[in-house]
């Protein structure tokens, strides 16, 4: 590719980029979309390579760089290709479990420039979140990570996956996470892949989607966190919705960047690189857009068929197809594709009804 200036193009700006930077894991979470075990696994991108994808993303964008995996913190490497990207100028922040952050991880991450954590709790207590993760020790080993972090400065939120094992303890988890000093909750409601695909019987229905997305919905002016809704693109309608009952517009004065932002983001203004370099829409979706090792990060994202079908709205199809909110929900692409085999076919967990079609 060369380094001469882009043209400019319709191809939206890349935002955020999920990067699998390896699979081995020391849990055994019951909805790991990667299944991911000790491994070992074989293909993953090496230092210098990992190097060569950073400039690249660099070269395309400026994007928010999630260093996740499996568990980032098992890679020797990790943070040389943090600092390598943070002198690049990228954001870069990092989604570990939490089990293995120490002081010296802590103050390791904060030297190579991590902005951010991500630490997911899936429980309030011990037993449920332990449960959930597939190993004893795992809560009180993520509250001992927290710890750390806060102690090295470095900024952390909780991720919580919604099914039906823990629905009953989102509220308990907003206030722990609240109680911890967390900065954000990010939400994130199930999608049956990897080892998701045995536990799909405790999805969340579509109407307790709706009535979870409602209630999050309430927290916005009652919590001091940030939320956001992942993998729940139907929020950004409800929030309308919402806003609209009460007679208010959707502003970023008012909402903030959920005003600016939409549901499905795979191939939008997101996308996921494996631990081998496979570029996806999203880690869910296990759709094959490029592999960086064959062809340039700037030409996958420009250039994919994939891509460019997530990016016209008019291909979606069934409700979705006719979906007023369709620009700024646009359905879960990876739960259509896992329900149907087309990831433009309609969100299968979506009890809204579109105007259009009365």
């Amino acid at each position: 590719m060369p380094n001469n200036i882009k043209p400019e193009s319709k191809t939206p700006p890349l935002r955020l980029v999920a990067w699998e930077t390896t699979r081995n894991c020391n849990l055994s979470c019951v909805h790991c979309r990667a299944a991911a075990t000790r491994g070992p696994y074989t293909g993953e991108l090496d230092t210098s390579a990992s190097f060569r994808l950073l400039d690249q993303i660099a070269e395309t964008g400026k994007p928010i760089i999630i260093l996740t995996g499996g568990e980032p913190l098992l890679r020797p490497d990790i943070f040389e290709i943090a600092q390598y990207g943070t002198k690049k100028g990228l954001r870069m922040v990092m989604a570990p479990n939490g089990t293995l952050v120490d002081r010296d991880a802590a103050m390791k991450m904060k030297v190579a420039g991590i902005q951010r954590i991500s630490i997911s709790i899936d429980g309030a207590t011990k037993a449920r979140h332990d449960g959930f993760r597939g190993v004893d020790g795992a809560f009180d080993s993520a509250m001992k990570g927290i710890a750390a972090a806060k102690a090295a400065d470095i900024e952390f939120q909780i991720n919580t996956t919604i099914t039906k094992l823990n629905k009953d303890q989102i509220p308990a988890i907003l206030k722990l996470a609240e109680s911890l000093g967390a900065a954000a909750l990010h939400i994130f409601l199930l999608v049956p892949t990897g080892r998701g695909k045995y536990i799909v019987d405790q999805a969340i229905s579509a109407d307790e989607y709706e009535s979870t997305l409602n209630w999050f919905y309430d927290q916005r002016e009652k919590s001091s966190l940030t939320l956001k809704a992942t993998c729940a693109p139907h929020y950004y309608r409800i929030l309308r919705q919402r806003a609209h009952a009460d007679g208010k517009s959707v502003t970023f004065d008012s909402h903030g960047l959920d005003a600016v932002t939409r549901g499905c983001l795979g191939g939008i203004g997101f996308c996921f690189i494996s631990h081998t370099g496979i570029v996806q829409p999203c880690g869910f979706l296990d759709l094959n857009c490029g592999d960086v090792k064959e062809s340039s990060f700037y030409d996958i994202w420009h250039e994919s068929d994939v891509f460019t079908s997530l990016r016209d709205y008019n291909r979606l199809e069934g409700k979705c197809g006719f979906c007023e909110f369709a620009r700024v929900c646009g359905g879960c692409r990876a739960r259509a594709f896992e329900s149907t085999g087309n990831f433009l076919a309609e969100e299968p967990l979506c009890n809204y009804m579109p105007k259009r079609a009365s």
